[in-house]
């Protein structure tokens, strides 16, 4: 009885000791996160999405993925019930894409928004709000595979195409040609250098002998500048030759106006009457040359000239006709 008794005891502690675990096992995993369903519909693939998978927000962990089927509503799509921290400010403008993790191949949700709208998005357990799926960088790959195969494909046969044996030929002959042309530039460049120190070294050396005359003769010119800057001031000062010149000519052309103004009218008058003056005296002496006797008898009558009463012809002029 008392083996019975210590078998049922030790039974009894087991089975306590076994209770108390699940419970603290239950109590330190239990989970009072509050999480909101949400759906997500894609006409893609899913593949590597299983349920319980990782629901992320922009990398912080937020949910689990609670199911995988058809989407009713949208036939040929699948729809993805996710369940979501109530937390999350999702807003009209998140959106899910499908990603994975690392080289194990295992996908999860991914939700970003980029702040396009600031309307939030309502929860609703019941008829649970809808958040687009976009197709992954993987999936876009996949869908341009073909395309980018195809441009692979044409570039490859443009590549042989250049590449082929007449062209081969040309890239040969071209190579030549760059070679000789090499060749040729490097005998032009030792030419080149030749002359530069046959003809260019000489003058090089006399150039200093040149620029001693050359600034010289700009020291000459500077000399003779600054004299006849000097003169010029000069002469430009106030009460030099400049200006006593100009008024020496203003003054001889007031005297000169006053003079045609003035004086010459009268000189013109006076030289009119001597004029006269003369005249008359020439014809005195005139009549003086022609009657003498004038002076002491006068001029007396004057005779009577042809027609005129009293006129005689002359006895000379009737025996010459």
């Amino acid at each position: 009885m008392e083996n019975k008794s210590h078998a049922l005891a030790a039974g009894a502690f087991v089975l306590g000791l076994l209770a108390a675990l699940v419970a603290l096992v239950i109590w330190l995993t239990r989970d009072e996160t509050v999480r909101n369903v949400y759906e997500l519909s894609t006409r893609d693939a899913v593949s590597g999405l299983q349920p319980q998978a990782m629901v992320r927000y922009r990398g912080i962990a937020v949910g689990k993925v609670t199911s995988i089927d058809f989407d009713p509503k949208i036939k040929g799509n699948v729809r993805v019930r996710i369940t979501v921290d109530e937390r999350v400010p999702l807003t009209a403008s998140s959106y899910a894409t499908l990603s994975y993790q690392g080289v194990t191949g295992l996908a999860f949700i991914a939700i970003d928004d980029k702040g396009e709208s600031q309307v939030a998005l309502v929860p609703d357990n019941g008829n649970p709000p809808r958040i687009p799926l976009k197709q992954s960088m993987l999936a876009q790959l996949q869908d341009r595979g073909e395309a980018i195969i195809n441009q692979i494909e044409e570039v490859t046969k443009r590549a042989n195409t250049l590449l082929g044996d007449e062209n081969q030929k040309r890239i040969a002959t071209a190579l030549e040609n760059i070679a000789q042309a090499s060749t040729s530039a490097n005998t032009l460049t030792q030419s080149l250098d030749n002359t530069v120190k046959t003809g260019l070294n000489p003058a090089l050396k006399a150039m200093p002998d040149t620029l001693l005359r050359v600034k010289t003769a700009a020291s000459d010119v500077s000399r003779v500048a600054n004299n006849f800057n000097t003169t010029v001031g000069k002469l430009n000062a106030a009460d030099g030759p400049i200006e006593r010149l100009g008024d020496g000519t203003k003054a001889l052309s007031q005297a000169v106006e006053s003079f045609n103004s003035a004086t010459l009218p009268r000189v013109n008058r006076v030289a009119d009457d001597t004029s006269r003056a003369v005249r008359r005296l020439g014809r005195a002496a005139d009549s003086v040359n022609d009657n003498p006797q004038s002076l002491l008898f006068g001029n007396g009558g004057v005779a009577p000239g042809p027609g005129e009463p009293g006129f005689s012809e002359p006895a000379g002029a009737a025996a010459r006709r």
